[in-house]
């Protein structure tokens, strides 16, 4: 676990972070969680963050992709960006990051190429 907890902080380090997890998308449980504010409940997005990841990887199966072919997705609100990625190595399997940005502050370019190189940590 120390090592999901390194993996916290250097996401939480990026401009704009609000909120991250590493989740388990068969249990649909946060493995850690770190959230700088109070109304960005990490477990309940982890719970909807299992069902998308889910259901996209059923649907590119469904078009002959492999799962390592799905890098992240991104979702656009209002205010926020949430950025899931899937970790896709076999030691892996059934895991994903959830990353919460603000939307003002974030550069999601930047927060994805962060988010590959903590894939790398865990």
């Amino acid at each position: 676990m120390p090592t999901i907890q390194v993996a916290l902080h250097q996401a939480m380090r990026l401009d704009g972070a609000l909120g991250v997890a590493v989740v388990d998308y068969v249990s649909r449980m946060p493995l850690g969680s770190l959230s700088h504010r109070r109304d960005v409940d990490m477990t309940l997005l982890a719970h909807g963050g299992t069902d998308l990841v889910r259901a996209h990887l059923t649907a590119l199966d469904a078009m002959g992709h492999r799962p390592e072919d799905l890098e992240d997705i991104l979702i656009t609100l209002g205010g926020e960006y949430h950025l899931l990625r899937p970790l896709n190595r076999r030691a892996h399997e059934g895991l994903f990051i959830l990353l919460v940005l603000d939307r003002q502050r974030a550069e999601p370019d930047a927060a994805r190429r962060e988010l590959r190189w903590i894939e790398r940590l865990l």
